[in-house]
């Protein structure tokens, strides 16, 4: 049935105009050091890491104070297999999450928070996470992405008082920007928020809104049409979850996070005061986004928590299990899938550690380094959950009632591998992330060459660019051939007696530094305005330099951990043998920088889509049912239950 035509409709863009959306969106002046920002330009900024930040003493106190309290909590009142069974987090549960204070961990005291700093939060995460990963998701989605985290960058004083000591103590947020059919491409965003009188009238559908379901606030973006007096655009606000109009249709349920409460969200003649908007008129996007930088390291954090519980797992089971007359763990097969959990959940805390504790210190730009975080963390702990599942074979891909109800112990390996393959998609897809990072590594050639690849400039724009990257190059490319990573002794202080030599390390992430600044220089020449095309090519380039800002975290984190008398020696081990690895990683990634198959890859898509392939499809039975591939997100009045139930 068709819509009516005064009811708000995902607009028609083209590719160039949602690229344009996303561009406003982004947040683009570089006012502090960005230590990934100079890695991708050829720079090793070491000095942007090294020493490593610490927190001060108070800040240690309170965090760890706070986690005793939830370790206590978590191991006395969190059943993690219960809320697995019943795909539901007791309310009781939730009640003494509030009660403990975790729903206020990033909210400021004089709110009635914990005022707790980013590492210690990512901390607690992590722990809470291990207990069970729906709570993870629960006090993340509320924190990381609900309405604390705009509201304390970018409220009015008034939204504060108003808002913060609920969210502090009692109320659960939830972030509503997805719909049935607009996910990363906001541009084509159809929730209206209509101005009337004092108010907006919001109306749309919203997927997929973590904590939606158990909601009583909720950061929404909708479009704001341009009249007079408004400028439109999309635009956020606090919306109260039982507003009349609203309605949680439906809670999703998953392949894995069984516990969350999920749901579809419908906007129907729904009143917001002007008042609760955040920012003014088509700031939506960038508010988004800001939030996300720091947001983005909750995910990594608890995927730190799945790295340490694997290597627990994977270092007491394989010590028992014996295979031909040894321990399994003895041979070299599955020895080395044990070295990579450690090394790798070594240099992953290093990575969340690294980027909170710069994130609490506010010197430097983290955007770039907590959407790495966020890429390398998600893509990394589903390898370390994928390789804990060989590790136990058969009994890692059974469940873990299973394996209590024949009289094993409960190990839900399977459990957390289902789990954790939302992180690839959470906060932003692999693919994504890719693209948004390779965005910001390129910016600096994009300013000064950006005219000349850009069709709708006209010549003398063109020529003046051509002029300015000419002297940009001039300075910049010569820097490129030489530098301290081929000096035998630089980094001196990472070579200490009695450890592994990690200064070879640093050498190798500074060459590698500028080898990654020089192809991608060579590819801007090859393809200019085709660059934004070769998705592939730049994400091998963001791969690299994951790789590369990984391999100096976990140098810095060992030589923090020696200078401190914290297992240094063991943390020097770690980071030589992740070191190593990763630089194999990084090898591989250059050469396919252009020995690959995207061109051919291309043309099979091409055939895929045209059906020349399609006599490979015969012979199995489709199982899907019918229905639509997107579901219809007519605005308009609910009809049928709402689903929405607030925890008290």
């Amino acid at each position: 049935m068709s819509a009516p035509s005064d009811t708000p409709q995902a607009p028609k863009v083209t590719e160039r105009e949602a690229r344009q959306v996303a561009e406003a969106a982004r947040e683009q002046d570089w006012r502090k050091p960005s230590f990934a920002k100079e890695l991708f330009l050829g720079r090793f900024r070491l000095d942007l890491l090294h020493p490593h930040p610490v927190p001060g003493a108070d800040e240690v106190r309170r965090g760890e104070a706070f986690l005793d309290r939830l370790r206590a909590f978590c191991e006395t009142h969190v059943d993690g297999a219960l809320i697995e069974r019943e795909a539901k987090i007791p309310d009781d549960v939730v009640n003494g999450l509030k009660e403990l204070g975790a729903l206020g961990m990033k909210i400021e005291t004089r709110y009635g928070g914990l005022g707790l700093t980013q590492v210690y939060y990512n901390r607690a995460l992590a722990l809470a996470g291990s207990a069970s990963p729906a709570i993870g998701a629960l006090l993340s989605a509320h924190q990381s992405i609900g309405v604390p985290q705009p509201l304390k960058m970018f409220g009015t004083q008034e939204q504060k008082d108003t808002f913060l000591p609920r969210l502090a103590r009692t109320d659960i947020s939830a972030f509503l920007l997805t719909e049935p059919d607009v996910g990363s491409d906001p541009a084509r965003l159809a929730t209206a928020a209509v101005p009337e009188g004092d108010d907006y009238v919001l109306d749309g559908v919203k997927l997929w809104t973590t904590n939606g379901v158990v909601a009583d606030l909720l950061v929404v973006m909708a479009r704001v049409p341009a009249s007079d007096g408004h400028k439109g655009g999309i635009t956020a606000f606090v919306v109260e979850a039982d507003s009349p109009g609203i309605t949680v249709e439906h809670r999703n349920a998953f392949m894995g996070l069984r516990g969350i409460e999920n749901g579809v969200t419908r906007f129907h003649g729904v009143r917001v005061p002007a008042a609760n908007r955040i920012g003014p008129e088509g700031a939506g996007l960038k508010i988004a986004l800001t939030t996300l930088n720091t947001g983005r390291l909750s995910l990594p954090a608890m995927c730190v928590g799945v790295g340490k519980w694997s290597l627990k797992i994977a270092r007491e089971w394989s010590a028992v299990r014996e295979q031909w007359g040894r321990p399994v763990a003895r041979h070299e097969a599955v020895g080395a899938k044990i070295s990579f959990i450690a090394a790798t959940t070594f240099a992953l805390e290093a990575v969340v550690d690294l980027s909170s504790q710069m994130a609490d210190e506010s010197r430097n730009d983290i955007r770039i380094e907590a959407a790495l975080a966020k890429l390398y963390g998600s893509e990394m702990g589903w390898r370390i959950s994928d390789e804990l599942v060989q590790i136990r074979g058969g009994r890692g891909f059974e469940t873990a009632d299973s394996l209590a109800a024949r009289g094993e112990r409960a190990v839900p390996a399977e459990q957390m591998l289902r789990d954790m393959r939302i992180n690839r998609i959470f906060e932003g897809s692999t693919e994504i992330m890719h693209l948004l990072i390779a965005r910001e590594a390129v910016d600096a050639h994009l300013k000064v060459a950006g005219d000349i690849i850009d069709p709708d400039k006209p010549l003398s724009d063109k020529a003046r660019a051509g002029v300015d990257a000419a002297g940009f190059y001039a300075r910049w490319l010569p820097k490129l051939v030489s530098g301290p990573g081929q000096l035998p002794n630089f980094y001196g202080e990472f070579r200490v007696p009695g450890h592994p030599d990690l200064s070879g390390h640093l050498r190798h992430v500074e060459r590698s530094a500028r080898k990654l600044a020089r192809s991608t220089f060579y590819a801007m020449s090859r393809w200019q305005g085709r660059m934004e095309t070769k998705q592939n090519f730049l994400g091998r380039i963001v791969d690299i330099g994951a790789e590369l800002f990984a391999m100096s975290a976990a140098c810095v984190r060992a030589e923090h951990l020696r200078a401190a008398d914290d297992h240094g020696r063991e943390a020097y081990q770690l980071a030589d043998v992740f070191c190593r690895q990763a630089r194999l990683r990084v090898e591989e990634l250059f050469a396919r920088l252009w020995a690959n198959t995207d061109d051919i890859d291309r043309r099979v898509v091409d055939g895929v889509l045209s059906g020349t392939y399609a006599w490979l499809e015969e012979g199995v039975i489709d199982p899907s049912g019918d229905g639509p591939w997107i579901a219809d997100a007519t605005p308009g009045p609910a009809t049928g239950e709402n689903v929405h139930r607030p925890i008290r």
